[in-house]
């Protein structure tokens, strides 16, 4: 791939403006290098700053930013302190709009400041009747201003959110339920998308005898509850005065997936302290400011549902949520029409609106910046995307739910390079190793802890086993394991390379080979599967591919196989997941201890069908 070129290069006037540029004169940091490197060497001194900008509000003082007794893998954040992080939630002017949304129809409203902190206490007020602190309660649900009240409501109370995504088959949300131990579900009784009535609450019941909390997608319930479930109606109470539960700063407010090498999800906590990682990315490397509106379309299944929800209330934003598929021209009317000034992308997204040309012809002239996450962005789209608001720039944003955020960014006072990266996260770092663990310019990413957000602990795995086991020691210091594979150009630019493991990302969803093979290989055409995700060479979204071996191939219909295995996957997995390609093979590879060679293949398709 050729070198990362710049396509966007601040002036010294908006650089001069920057949150970053601000820090950087206070701080006597003659580049960003000098500042990036006091964020981690000073990681203390950078994070009490940082919750000091942020006014992060502590009922109890802690007595330290960082305990490390436990060692590096098991920091006690603000060590004897007490906070419910939601209190920090709410320090904008209570007029202001926190949240601007578009449903289906049209329908433009404003959620103020004001107005969401009474509808989360109405929220908290009625968990308080039937839950306990700690309890775990799902939302499984499009992000609306309904589905953010509740978000906020449920960790107001101490108890602890399990996010799931709503596009997700009966049968992964069942087993996300029972792993999180959830004790009741807030959910619409359907999904309402491109004029179409996509039954959900029908797909809870069908996932467990769980308590739903059930809100209408339309003006009443589109059919009749169970009687162990409420209505939105019947559940909410209506006294808006509520004390927030003083909670330890390590207390769980979050639950969310993220796959593994394995079969089953990875169950990973965030904590009262996550957020701030959320909002320090936000404020510093998409310079987010009071009044700004920041709109990414996602979900609380996905991180970056919480992490915008943070991310915006935290900085005194406005979240801008959309109840449609942003596919088409009536989204980006939506960014039009409500002076939207951060725009998220995942860049799938960014390669359907070059394909139709829905975009052009509309004024972002309101847009400040571009941010793209999820899965690797091909450089031609990221440039038309660019095209579309005078050439701002895209902030390329990577990272995962392990992290709360980024590890690898941008920054809005450094040249941007279309589909690169230009500098780790300010408050983390990392290496590039390559398959002997020494140092190298192309490789394994391996984080350098610690840093505000790393998980710490896993609920259904080994933490310790997943990411540190095996990892080499580099200047005396302990490494994390990530997964990604990149590049450290000498211009100073990165580029992802894909992953290491046995994962892909379709989609922008993150997803193991293991979960769809476990998918397909019930089907009786098939003796045995290998999902693998390729990555074409020019940059942009992983490719689903699927090798096979037959029971019998004489006697198969290839394309109705095909066929077979998209609706089980639609079924049982996500309709989201497309298969580009199957290809039938005699035997899979394996070592000799059985374990297969998903690589090998990966190397075998890329040589015979793409020409590499």
């Amino acid at each position: 791939m050729d070198l990362p070129v710049p396509a966007w290069i601040p002036d010294e006037q908006f650089i001069k403006k920057t949150h970053i540029a601000q820090w950087m004169d206070e701080k006597n940091c003659k580049n960003f290098e000098e500042f990036h490197r006091w964020s981690v060497e000073y990681y203390s001194d950078f994070l009490e700053s940082v919750t000091k900008q942020l006014n992060i509000i502590f009922d109890k003082k802690y007595s330290s930013v960082i305990d490390l007794s436990a060692g590096v893998e098991s920091p006690n954040w603000f060590l004897n302190g007490k906070l419910n992080i939601v209190n920090s939630c709410f320090q904008a002017n209570l007029d202001a709009a926190a949240i601007i949304s578009q449903s289906e129809n049209g329908e433009v409203s404003k959620t103020s400041y004001a107005e969401l902190d009474n509808l989360s206490n109405h929220i908290s007020n009625s968990l308080r009747q039937y839950f306990k602190k700690g309890d775990r309660i799902a939302i499984i649900m499009p992000m609306t201003h309904y589905a953010v009240a509740i978000y906020l409501g449920i960790i107001k109370s101490g108890c602890i959110v399990v996010g799931i995504p709503d596009s997700f088959s009966a049968g992964e949300i069942a087993t996300r339920l029972r792993i999180s131990n959830a004790k009741a579900v807030f959910c619409q009784d359907q999904i309402i998308r491109d004029g179409k009535s996509l039954p959900l609450y029908d797909r809870l019941i069908e996932a467990g005898s769980f308590i739903n909390i059930v809100l209408s997608a339309e003006k009443k319930l589109c059919r009749k509850l169970r009687d162990q479930d409420f209505s939105w109606e019947d559940f909410l109470v209506t006294n808006e005065q509520y004390k927030n539960v003083s909670c330890d700063p390590d207390d769980y407010i979050n639950i969310l997936f993220s796959s593994g090498t394995t079969g089953e999800p990875k169950a990973i906590p965030w904590t009262q302290t996550s957020p701030i990682k959320c909002a320090s990315d936000a404020y510093f490397h998409h310079d987010l400011k009071p009044g700004d509106i920041f709109c990414w379309p996602t979900n609380l299944g996905w991180m970056m549902g919480p992490w915008l929800i943070f991310a915006c209330l935290l900085n005194q934003a406005t979240i801008a949520l959309y109840e449609g598929t942003p596919n088409g021209k009536q989204f980006g009317e939506f960014i039009q029409n409500n002076k939207i000034t951060h725009l998220g992308v995942v860049p799938t997204m960014v390669k359907t609106w070059r394909n139709s040309g829905c975009m052009e012809g509309l004024n972002w002239d309101a847009i400040k910046l571009f941010t793209s996450t999820g899965e690797r962005s091909n450089k031609d789209d990221m440039l038309y995307l660019m095209s579309l608001a005078n050439g701002h720039p895209v902030i390329e944003y990577c990272g995962g739910t392990e992290i709360s955020g980024a590890y690898i960014t941008g920054t809005p006072v450094q040249p941007a390079a279309a589909g690169a990266f230009t500098t780790p996260a300010l408050g983390i770092d990392f290496v590039i190793i390559d398959e002997h663990g020494s140092l190298s310019n192309k490789g394994e990413v391996a984080l350098v802890p610690p840093s505000i957000g790393l998980s710490t602990e896993l609920l259904n795995k080994d933490h310790h086993k997943i990411y540190y086991a095996d990892m080499p020691f580099i200047n005396e210091k302990i490494l994390r394991r990530h997964g990604d594979q990149l590049e450290h150009y000498s211009n100073g630019f990165y580029r992802l390379l894909g992953r290491t493991d046995d994962t892909m990302k379709l989609s922008g969803i993150k997803i193991s080979s293991a979960e769809i093979e476990n998918v397909l290989n019930v089907l009786p055409q098939v003796d045995e599967t290998a999902a693998i995700g390729v990555d074409p060479s020019d940059g942009g979204p992983s490719q689903l591919i699927i090798y096979v071996v037959l029971k019998n191939k004489h006697s198969i219909d290839i394309n109705q196989l095909k066929s077979d295995m998209q609706n089980a996957i639609k079924k049982n997995l996500n309709p989201l997941f497309k298969i580009h390609d199957l290809v039938i093979i005699d035997l899979l590879p394996r070592t000799a201890s059985n374990k297969m060679m998903r690589r090998v293949l990966r190397d075998k398709y890329l040589k015979a069908y793409t020409n590499e």
